[in-house]
């Protein structure tokens, strides 16, 4: 940008202009700077580069009245929407991870991240300031109740709302101090209590801003190692994705972060990749945890109907792209896909689809079938075998991601089969949307869909023959079965029986196809065995409908719901027993089951499905509940006194 210092002949404004009109914000804002026009200056970083913090700092250090000069600037430009989330480019580039994308550190703003939590620094003013403006009435309305309760509170947590992008805010208040020593342990413990508070609300993704590195001015070697440092010790035993969010123009933060990162980061060889792939005929689908504009592929795809996507793709791509995606959009506006060159990207094309959210679920499911089908059309037309897809709509459209990843995952699986396709789909997911990511997985994974090669299952060998289809057969009290399943009864339920009638090993063999068929699904996603045998006590007539029917989802509930509405099971038979009714003679039952438990999270009251990402519910003790049909299988009934 030396032209700026050689401006002095000519209209600086109208050169601003023209650099607002091409889109070269920065450099607009440095002529405005260069030519002490501050208004306008502080203007482009609030309407066009969209940094509240940056508008700040800028007005102290140039002498203008905070109040007077940004605040004016934040109301017109949230008065004219020019604040609006879905118009800003989130920092996905360039970043830097760590062991499982755990760390990243990326340049942007702290508003912007799609985050379930941000962290601030009540005591940092400027930032502060432009969370609570950003935020809206809600958020400082809450903020000053929970202040003026709890004056000396470590820590307050508000819901997110207006212009902030994350679900939940942490206010933290923190000093900075002249002992290295003492500071470094300020600095520890505020990140490790704003962890510690996410980690217990089982949150999945959190973003920091590089405390104490603006106005404080502290050794940002001091500041970067005590986070980064603190944040790896957290992450070994509580998986997370975290964030160290820097504003642009600060690339010696940035490096000095990514150096600390780096130190810390593994040997290639150990690093765990989130990515998994499936064969479906001739092709092969694949989920990565990453970023879209890095795919080797021959097309990526966007929806030009989200802001965020469209300029994270063009403004990686380069000029050339954006020029020719302005010109076909002006040439055909309403084409259903526009296709423009790669540019800078490592892809051959980019294609964007005409795609729009909505909250009817039938409505929602047919334009998803449309966008798969497009792509589909457009890739063979262009005879091309490989393509990227994001997770479209679960982001700030916050569409269903139930509804949008199996829409997607199973309309693909259909054309590559049925079309007989050699091709690699790639569905891409950002590193903050674990559950995305594990809902893409579940379902390229999974074989109940029927595009899958049918898998021949071994029947066990205890089974017997009968050739009247029987269900139910009595152990023989002598066989080593019967003594094993017996003798844990015995030790579990001491002093709440007094005699096993029988015990049952149960023959269906429709329910056990289903059931080590998901038992393949869950060992393929998640690479590692999560079988469990556990109890469920129940009447004996809802017994032998189970049976029969399995247990599906007519007994959600039937055995309590404070840990979700689902099948309870439990590895403590005195708790099961709780829930047997004798009958006419006395005599109570309880199954001993195979439970694939998977991912499990702590339940609650209000879940009624499995929580997006996970495959059952528990109480972190015992009690495990599930939400599938197939995910349990009564092995033996249990008849006592």
């Amino acid at each position: 940008m030396d032209y700026i210092n050689r401006l002095e002949n000519y209209d600086a404004p109208d050169i601003a202009n023209i650099a607002i009109s091409n889109q070269l914000f920065e450099e607009a804002f440095s002529i405005y700077k260069e030519f002490e026009v501050a208004t306008s200056a502080i203007q482009v970083l609030i309407d066009h580069i969209k940094n509240l913090d940056r508008a700040y700092e800028f007005a102290e250090g140039v002498g203008v009245d905070v109040d007077a000069g940004v605040d004016e600037c934040v109301e017109s430009a949230i008065d004219m929407d020019a604040l609006h989330v879905e118009d800003e480019i989130p920092p996905l580039t360039p970043d830097v991870r760590s062991q499982r994308s755990s760390i990243i550190v990326c340049h942007g703003d702290l508003i912007a991240q799609e985050t379930d939590v941000i962290v601030v620094c009540s005591s940092s003013k400027y930032l502060f300031k432009s969370i609570c403006q950003a935020g809206g009435d809600s958020v400082s309305t809450s903020y000053s109740q929970q202040i003026s309760a709890s004056p000396n509170a470590p820590i307050i947590i508000v819901e997110s709302a207006g212009k902030i992008a994350s679900k939940m805010i942490y206010f933290l208040p923190w000093e900075i101090n002249p002992d290295q020593s003492i500071l470094c342990k300020s600095i520890e413990d505020f990140v490790s209590l704003a962890l510690e508070k996410a980690i217990e609300h089982k949150y999945r993704s959190i973003a920091f801003p590089a405390m104490g590195c603006g106005g404080f001015k502290c050794s940002i070697q001091l500041i970067s190692r005590s986070m980064v440092g603190t944040v790896y010790s957290k992450l070994k035993t509580n998986p997370m994705s975290v964030s160290f969010v820097i504003q642009p123009d600060k690339k010696d933060i940035y490096d000095e972060f990514k150096k600390h990162i780096d130190e810390l980061q593994p040997p290639p060889s150990s690093i765990i990749l989130k990515a998994i792939a499936a064969k479906l005929g001739k092709g092969t689908i694949e989920v990565e945890m990453g970023d879209i504009t890095k795919q080797k592929v021959d097309v990526i795809v966007g929806s030009s109907s989200s802001g965020i996507l469209r300029e994270i793709i063009i403004n990686a791509a380069g000029k050339e792209s954006r020029m020719s995606y302005d010109i076909e959009l002006k040439s055909h506006p309403n084409s259903v896909l526009i296709a423009i060159p790669s540019g800078s990207l490592p892809c051959k094309r980019i294609f964007f689809v005409k795609w729009e959210p909505n909250d009817n679920e039938e409505i929602l499911q047919q334009s998803l079938s449309d966008l798969i089908s497009t792509v589909v059309q457009n890739v063979i037309s262009h005879n091309f075998t490989s393509v990227a897809l994001p997770a479209i709509g679960c982001g700030k459209h916050a569409c269903s991601v139930d509804i949008v990843v199996k829409m997607m995952v199973h309309e693909m699986k259909k054309h590559l089969i049925q079309r007989k396709l050699s091709w690699t789909v790639k569905f891409v997911v950002n590193d903050n949307q674990e559950n995305v990511y594990d809902e893409f997985c579940k379902q390229v994974l999974t074989t109940e869909d029927g595009f899958h090669e049918a898998t021949t299952y071994q029947l066990p060998v205890t089974w017997e023959k009968s050739a009247e289809h029987k269900t139910r057969f009595t152990l023989s009290t002598k066989v080593h079965e019967y003594q094993t399943i017996a003798s844990n009864f015995d030790s579990a339920m001491k002093g709440k029986y007094t005699e096993v009638i029988k015990i049952e090993r149960i023959q269906n063999e429709r329910w056990y196809m289903q059931y080590l068929a998901h038992t393949k699904d869950f060992r393929k996603r998640l690479n590692m065995d999560t079988e469990k045998r556990l109890y469920h006590g129940c009447p004996e007539q809802a017994a032998n409908t189970i049976i029969e029917d399995c247990f599906n989802r007519s007994y959600a509930g039937v055995n309590g719901t404070a840990y979700g509405v689902g099948v309870y099971f439990s590895s403590d038979a005195t708790y099961s027993h709780g829930y047997t009714k004798p009958n006419a003679n006395g005599e109570r039952c309880m199954f001993l089951s195979r439970v694939l438990v998977g991912k499990t999270t702590k339940g609650n009251n209000k879940m009624k499905t499995r929580p997006l990402g996970f495959d059952s519910t528990t109480d972190e003790k015992h009690i495990f509940v599930t939400y599938h049909d197939a995910q349990a299988f009564a092995e033996y009934l249990i008849t006592y006194k």
